[in-house]
């Protein structure tokens, strides 16, 4: 096929844009050829179970899904009742991007609460932990966290397990949205099972595609007990892939050699880079810390369109200016020196 793009160039609008890595293209094409066994019955999702049992302990059950929300949708279900609430914050995925998937696919209620840095404490979320046997009100029985949220935050270690234990005090389990995952633990510097398992989150969405899989996600079941009918929920929510082999092999290969943290540090990394370039410029403003992937600016009125004209990226707030720019693993030291010199170009203007 004629390729249709300019392979050279790069955006700052998200990391959803960047292609996959050669390292997973490779495990595809090795998982290819030949038969296996369709539906998950297959050599390569048996490995991809031992690969995140080392990761996040012995207990863990996982279940390979297409995407994010699907992911999310389908880990929630496995949570609630019918009549069952989710408590998150108003940022969220699953409340602003999901097209309303959680509550019109699983029939369950978002509780949400505002918070200033995307982040939940356990007195935000009381705010919304209440009513329970009440007939009136969807019953709280779940918390979603987002590690790294949706404005590039970070949990620590203590704060998850602080959310984990509040949430359990009350008979709620914990839900993490690991869509960048991998970034959060390039940030903190610790094993995963230290910030998800071991701190008490009860089933994890992880993440691949942001990170340099082609297709695909896990349902990460943590806590077994927590958890009821994962089995039939994926197919349930059609996220049963047939050929699932090749959804394993991609997260086989993140998982393998240390990848997918060598390529969220190095996302990470070119985050710090480019608020680095463009920090102190007269005209520029932050409106979040820059603490994995991505960084929130505020740009004058119209200095924002002019940018886009050769860097793609998304406003976060138009009626502010504040904007968003994502780094991937693809990112380059040039495309983070360009786009900050276009940056000082535009407000010396």
């Amino acid at each position: 096929m004629t390729q249709l793009h300019d392979t050279d160039r790069r955006g700052f609008a998200s990391d959803n844009y960047a292609g996959a890595h050669p390292e997973v293209l490779a495990a595809i094409a090795e998982a290819n050829g030949g038969h296996q066994v369709a539906y998950g019955e297959d050599v390569y999702t048996a490995r991809l179970q031992e690969l995140m049992r080392e990761h996040f302990g012995e207990q863990t059950e996982t279940y390979p899904v297409f995407n994010g929300t699907g992911a999310n949708v389908t880990a929630l279900t496995s949570l609630l009742p019918r009549w069952g609430a989710v408590i998150a914050a108003k940022t969220a995925h699953i409340n602003t991007d999901e097209n309303g998937a959680p509550e019109r696919v699983s029939g369950l209620k978002l509780l949400t609460v505002d918070t200033p840095d995307g982040k939940l404490t356990p007195d935000l979320i009381d705010l919304e932990a209440w009513g329970w046997g009440d007939e009136h009100r969807a019953q709280p029985l779940a918390v979603s966290i987002t590690q790294t949220t949706e404005l590039g935050t970070l949990y620590s270690v203590d704060e998850i397990r602080a959310i984990a234990e509040h949430a359990h005090s009350h008979g709620m389990a914990l839900h993490m949205d690991g869509a960048r995952i991998s970034n959060a633990a390039a940030a903190l510097g610790v094993p995963l099972r230290e910030f998800t398992t071991d701190a008490g989150v009860d089933i994890l969405s992880f993440g691949g595609t942001k990170n340099g899989v082609l297709y695909g996600e896990a349902v990460v079941v943590l806590n077994p007990a927590a958890s009821v009918g994962m089995i039939f929920l994926r197919k349930l929510s059609m996220q049963l892939a047939s050929k699932m082999r090749f959804v394993s092999a991609q997260l086989i290969a993140l998982l393998t050699d240390d990848l997918y943290l060598r390529s969220a540090g190095h996302a990470n990394a070119m985050a710090t880079r480019l608020r680095a370039a463009v920090e102190g410029i007269d005209g520029l403003g932050f409106t979040q810390p820059t603490q994995s992937n991505a960084v929130f600016a505020v740009l004058p009125p119209r200095v924002a369109d002019r940018l886009r004209e050769k860097f793609r990226f998304y406003d976060w707030n138009p009626a502010t200016g504040e904007v968003r720019w994502m780094c991937s693993f693809d990112t380059t030291e040039a495309d983070i020196d360009a786009f900050a010199a276009a940056i000082r170009e535009e407000l010396a203007r």
